[in-house]
């Protein structure tokens, strides 16, 4: 599974660039905490039922989120390279996970444990900043999620998915994209007839 696609030094500069600008030493220890994983496509980084331990960083590929409602795959999420994504309950309530997370595209992940995340960030302010930062994004993205589908039209999900995340619509199977929207795949598809017609 370990096999990095790029030095996780590396990785730490590109998460303190993003999230917290932080000193050599913070980047070092940053470092020391990244897991690298190469997961192939098909594979499962998170099963149902399995606690989550980690929050990850998507350097590149194609990762799914889903879960099981009257026996149907719901896709909960979708992400492209530069993602940070995680199974939000299962890791901060340390319970078992009611979603699954499927890599659709061979993918290059940097995972940081959670735990020792925190016990780091508790002496060390700008990781501590970088830990509140990515779990600020994280919910910001599950609230716009859950309002897109909430209060827009179907057409105006498909409009705003693709300005917002152009490489998902691109790469990502269709019916994963239809049950990410909360609609049919027949339903998709007339959106996008008439989207392209506009």
């Amino acid at each position: 599974m370990k096999e990095p696609a790029i030095p996780t030094r590396d990785i730490a500069r590109e998460l303190s660039r993003r999230f917290s600008t932080m000193t050599h030493e913070e980047i070092d220890i940053l470092e020391d905490l990244i897991i690298p994983m190469k997961v192939k496509k098909g594979s499962e980084i998170l099963s149902h039922g399995e606690v989550s331990e980690y929050i990850y960083y998507l350097h590149s590929g194609l990762i799914r989120q889903y879960y099981y409602k009257n026996g149907k795959e719901m896709t909960s999420n979708l992400a492209v390279d530069g993602s940070i994504f995680m199974s939000i309950e299962s890791l901060f309530r340390e319970s078992p996970s009611t979603e699954v997370i499927e890599a659709l595209e061979t993918c290059h992940i940097y995972a940081l444990p959670k735990r020792r995340l925190e016990n780091v960030a508790l002496h060390t302010q700008n990781i501590q900043i970088l830990y509140r930062k990515i779990l600020e994004e994280a919910l910001i993205e599950a609230q716009a999620h859950a309002d897109l589908v909430r209060f827009e039209t179907a057409q105006d999900r498909y409009r705003r998915i693709c300005k917002q995340m152009p490489k998902v619509v691109l790469r990502a199977p269709l019916v994963f994209i239809a049950s990410f929207l909360e609609m049919t795949p027949e339903t998709l598809s007339r959106v996008r007839s008439s989207t392209l017609i506009d």
